[in-house]
């Protein structure tokens, strides 16, 4: 504990991406609140975006890693966050070279316990070697971590609930790009959790998913809830709002792949010509890597301004998601199913015109199918997406009397994470504490 305060002191340390960094910093100013001492340690990188996005009432004290500089790899891509894709595997090398220099911020700092992300086990071992407790978060879903561990654990067996699955295409796409030594980390990373397994999500959501992964793991399975913050706009982000204030209610939809894809050229076509087709009123996020000079005009189809005029905003880089999803214009998000982006959605109550990519996002667009909050977008069976399959769909879960099933299904799950209070981070809490008490306890007897 902390001999000032006497406040249990935390340390978070999140993977170096958006997608991980966020939830950390959200679980970390709801810790904040009830007690607990919290440093977020990440990147310069990643600390300038963060202080960026963090509220005047944020207790989080930040805390600065360094990475080394390799080849290719300035401080500036200490982040996956606009990292050109080829450079990825650089830019673990380097997180993996950081852990001589987390364990001095561990020995200046000395938390009472370590929360880190599932990747790399380096940063529970850390903490092991200087009898510090540790205790995994993981900010996707519990349904794809235990589909993840069953495969690894019961290779050659069926996952047990059937309607989770990769399709043909999608398993190729996984079989090609998994890397077995970077799973066996991740698993490794998992095992080395004390006690508990901290997981982004809702029990009622998810139960016998996570009631899965607490007999696969061996370790009891906390969720934290759906840590969505609204973040207050700025500037050009406001004009977005100002935008949408014109359209009536549930007539625009949402379109954005998250912070670190980038649509390829084929599907960035498909996608702009269905937009066109649906006639429906949108704002599409468009994102490119850092350093590439990309023009967004050069990129549209010909005469799609003309054709979209009014019905159509583009915003390049960064828009406000919850505060837009939070919009009552909005009628629909055609998402790639990036976890957070799912819980948003769900939060909010918008149905998910749901467009997986890669990854966990087609377990996690099977997941938005059976909680009958969204549709998802079929390819072909090459994996190629079609502007006409992608506008129908659009037409389907905004205007057709045939999606008033998820539009109204969207609607009420809302409403019911919305009333659901604090009770998963009132667990949280007793659970952490329960683990930093029993390190108090062990110092005692071993002094």
């Amino acid at each position: 504990m902390n001999s000032k305060s006497n406040k249990p002191t935390v340390l978070m340390f999140p993977w170096i991406a958006h997608g991980h960094l966020t939830p950390f910093q959200y679980l970390g100013d709801e810790l904040s609140k009830r007690g607990f001492n919290v440093y977020l340690c990440s990147t310069s990188a990643n600390l300038t975006s963060i202080k960026k996005r963090m509220g005047e009432e944020s207790l989080i004290k930040l805390v600065q890693i360094d990475l080394p500089t390799l080849p290719n790899l300035p401080p500036v891509y200490h982040t996956t966050n606009g990292l050109p894709p080829d450079l990825m595997g650089t830019l673990k090398t380097a997180y993996d070279m950081a852990k001589p220099d987390f364990s001095k911020i561990l020995q200046t700092i000395k938390p009472d316990l370590v929360i880190y992300d599932f990747l790399r086990p380096w940063p529970a071992e850390a903490a092991s070697e200087l009898r510090i407790p540790a205790v995994q978060f993981i900010a996707t879903s519990a349904t794809m971590t235990s589909y993840m561990l069953h495969a690894f654990k019961n290779r050659g067996k069926k996952y047990p609930f059937s309607t989770i699955f990769y399709r043909d295409y999608e398993n190729a796409q996984v079989s090609e790009s998994c890397d077995y030594v970077e799973l066996g980390k991740a698993i490794e990373s998992l095992e080395m959790s004390n006690q508990v397994i901290l997981i982004k999500g809702i029990k009622e959501m998810e139960g016998k998913f996570s009631d899965y992964l607490s007999m696969l793991s061996g370790k009891k399975v906390v969720h934290v809830g759906p840590l969505v913050q609204e973040i207050a706009c700025k500037g050009e982000e406001c004009e977005t709002m100002h935008w949408l204030d014109k359209k009536k209610q549930c007539s625009t939809i949402f379109v954005s792949f998250g912070s670190e894809y980038f649509l390829s050229d084929e599907d960035f076509e498909e996608i702009a010509h269905a937009l066109m087709l649906s006639n429906v009123n949108f704002i599409w996020v468009v994102r490119f890597p850092v350093g590439q000079k990309v023009s967004v005009k050069d990129k549209l189809p010909s005469g799609f301004h003309e054709q979209v005029g009014e019905k159509g905003m583009i915003v390049e880089g960064w828009a406000p998601q919850a505060k837009i999803l939070r919009h009552s214009s909005i009628g629909g998000f055609v998402s790639h199913c990036g976890w957070n982006s799912v819980i948003e959605s769900m939060y909010f109550g918008v149905p998910i015109i749901a467009m997986p990519m890669h990854l966990d996002q087609p377990i996690n667009a099977r997941l938005v199918k059976e909680f009958g909050t969204g549709i998802e977008v079929l390819r072909d069976v090459n994996g190629r997406l079609e502007r006409e399959t992608i506008a129908s769909v659009i037409k389907q879960v905004v205007a057709k009397k045939s999606g008033s099933f998820v539009r109204k299904k969207a609607k009420n799950l809302g409403a019911s994470i919305r009333n659901k209070g604090d009770v998963e981070m009132d667990e949280v809490v007793k659970d952490l504490l329960q683990i930093i008490m029993a390190k108090n306890e062990d110092e005692k007897i071993a002094k």
